[in-house]
């Protein structure tokens, strides 16, 4: 199952590499923004109920497409490439194994604990 689900979320990475390819903008972009989500850790210097929370803020898929769709009824590139950015970003975590976290601390995820 695990094979499956890498398979999936490579296939939802490449859609998010195909998407951006339709912007107007250069690779850079997309190379020098792809870790910015990875912001969302910085919750866990708080605690785990923060960390948990702010990381899975920034690596919701439906939050990245909802911020896309709205960039594309608003004509914001800004918006656009946001939620390409975080979808592509989220499904490439997936694709090795990061899941969303649970409360319970950073390597407890939906994905399965990732000490296994």
């Amino acid at each position: 199952m695990k094979s499956l689900l890498k398979l999936e979320e490579t296939a939802m990475f490449l859609l998010g590499i195909f998407a951006f390819s339709r912007l107007d903008y250069s690779w850079w972009w997309f190379a020098g923004l792809f870790f910015l989500p990875d912001i969302g850790m910085l919750g866990y210097l708080w605690n785990s109920k923060v960390g948990a929370w702010t990381y899975n803020a920034f690596h919701h898929k439906g939050l990245a497409i909802v911020i896309f769709v709205c960039g594309l009824a608003l004509m914001s590139a800004a918006l656009e490439i946001a939620g390409i950015i975080l979808f592509a970003h989220a499904s490439f975590d997936r694709m090795l194994g990061y899941g969303l976290k649970y409360e319970s601390g950073f390597k407890n995820t939906h994905l399965g604990n990732l000490d296994n």
